[in-house]
């Protein structure tokens, strides 16, 4: 069984309430082991098979749907994947670790997708999308950025989900990637 991360998009915002005990037993539920999770924004470190890992995603969700009554995307990596994302970031070390993230994408997006996004969509932001992921440089913070999930959902054809680079260093540890 190997270390993988799960990464839940929208996870106790905006009245989308849900105790992380209840998610833990989500993920023991459908046979994961070692269950750990980080903060209460949907950050979920658990070993499975990689046959299970491939079906968590729909797995997870469907089961908050039932549960809670609300769609939640669920993006997985690998331990080893989380661990190339630290070392692939192409904003370091020129970049203040603060004003970094990371939108993780469930599918790799095609070519001419990629090249559909504008890079003047939020300045002073930059991006750099690596395969499923894109890494951001936001100077003014996440909250000012217009570069959002629906943003590179809806020019990608994909789901994404976004964390701080202090919340993605501390899933490569908890992973023990």
């Amino acid at each position: 069984m190997d270390a993988h991360v799960a990464l839940l998009r929208g996870i106790n915002l905006g009245g989308r309430r849900m105790p992380m005990k209840d998610l833990a037993a989500m993920f023991e539920g459908a046979g994961c082991r070692d269950v750990a999770i980080y903060i209460q924004s949907g950050n979920v470190v658990f070993r499975a098979s990689s046959a299970l890992a491939a079906r968590i995603p729909k797995l997870i969700a469907a089961a908050i749907a039932e549960r809670f009554g609300f769609d939640s995307p669920v993006v997985t990596r690998t331990a080893a994947e989380m661990s190339k994302v630290v070392r692939a970031n192409p904003f370091l070390p020129r970049a203040d670790p603060d004003r970094l993230g990371v939108a993780f994408l469930a599918d790799r997006p095609t070519a001419a997708r990629v090249a559909s996004l504008d890079p003047a969509r939020s300045p002073p932001d930059e991006f750099a999308v690596v395969g499923r992921d894109i890494y951001l440089l936001l100077p003014g913070g996440f909250a000012r950025t217009k570069l959002t999930n629906a943003y590179f959902d809806s020019k990608l054809a994909t789901i994404s989900t976004a964390r701080n680079w202090r919340t993605v260093l501390k899933l490569v540890e908890m992973s023990g990637a």
